[in-house]
């Protein structure tokens, strides 16, 4: 991550600082998450190759010259069935309310599916201020005349305020697109330290990286209906930390899916999540998961708002 001061030094006036809020808006599986870490620098927000795993609106903060861009990575926005759906759409379209720049993410390789061909008509309705449309994973796609015709379509809905064509996962296109972002925020101070990294507290995060763990291992064999809760956060006077974690699931066959055959799986998904939580706290991390059953969660006020998600009334 490059880094810049506040300060300039040298003869003549400084170049104004400007910071703004990055909304990026799609599809589930549109590869926000991925776009977002890129941009950063760092991993900040969870991925997984299944859908709507972004609860919570994730702030992650970059640097570029004299900008801060501070991007607001949304739940995926799609047909919302459950109160939970309806909870991360509506985050979705309120961190997009919130920000001075909204970028619209679309999966090259699948085109307007439904899901994109909704949020466009959203986009349509409300007269949102032009997006920034990043055609995204371009990389899959051999005939790059797909390109332009998909181009051509969303720009005949929505006009947008530029176009770019992107791979977030080999990171073409993303130093051109983070340049325009850096010049076209808002003047004005940053509002954030020049190191920190993501606003989101350490305790939520390391909670999505367990619940990232339990994607990857158990994807096929559990639904959403998963929620991981940081419990106990304890530093050692050996400079380690301890960390107690609740797996909530709503059934005992969940719960053991989740623990496996003589506690298998649990200790899997916890030596997998300690080894990535080392690595960011940049030290030893002794990790206690224990597994739960809460009977429909997903009807809990509570659970919402720990989730930074305000909760739907029906």
């Amino acid at each position: 991550m490059s880094h810049a001061n506040n300060t300039s030094e040298g003869i003549g006036a400084p170049a104004p600082t400007r910071c703004g809020f990055v909304a990026v808006v799609g599809a589930t599986n549109a590869g926000k998450s991925t776009l977002v870490n890129a941009l950063v620098g760092t991993k900040v927000s969870i991925v997984s190759h299944k859908v709507q795993t972004t609860r919570v609106p994730v702030r992650g903060i970059a640097i570029e010259g004299r900008s801060q861009l501070v991007f607001i990575d949304t739940p995926g926005i799609f047909e919302p069935r459950r109160r939970l759906d309806r909870a991360m759409v509506d985050a979705a379209w309120g961190g997009a309310g919130d920000a001075d720049v909204v970028l619209l993410l679309i999966d090259a390789a699948k085109g307007l599916d439904d899901d994109a061909d909704r949020i466009l008509k959203r986009l349509e309705s409300t007269g949102r201020r032009k997006p920034i449309l990043v055609l995204n994973k371009v990389d899959r796609l051999e005939d790059k005349g797909k390109l332009l015709a998909l181009t051509q379509e969303v720009s005949k809905r929505i006009e947008p305020a530029a176009v770019f064509m992107v791979s977030a996962l080999d990171g073409s296109g993303l130093d051109a697109l983070k340049a325009y972002l850096a010049a076209n925020v808002p003047e004005g101070p940053w509002h954030y330290p020049e190191d920190d990294v993501t606003d989101l507290p350490l305790r939520m995060l390391a909670a999505e990286i367990t619940r990232e763990r339990i994607y990857e291992w158990l994807h096929q064999e559990l639904p959403y209906a998963t929620t991981v809760e940081t419990t106990s956060w304890k530093e050692l006077k050996d400079g380690s930390v301890r960390i107690e974690q609740t797996i909530y699931v709503e059934r005992d066959s969940q719960r053991s899916i989740v623990l496996g055959k003589g506690g298998a799986m649990i200790k899997k998904i916890s030596a997998s999540a300690r080894k990535e939580l080392s690595a960011i706290v940049e030290r030893p991390v002794h990790l206690f998961l224990f597994v739960k059953v809460r009977d429909d969660w997903g009807s809990d006020p509570e659970r919402y708002r720990e989730m930074g998600l305000q909760f739907p009334k029906e």
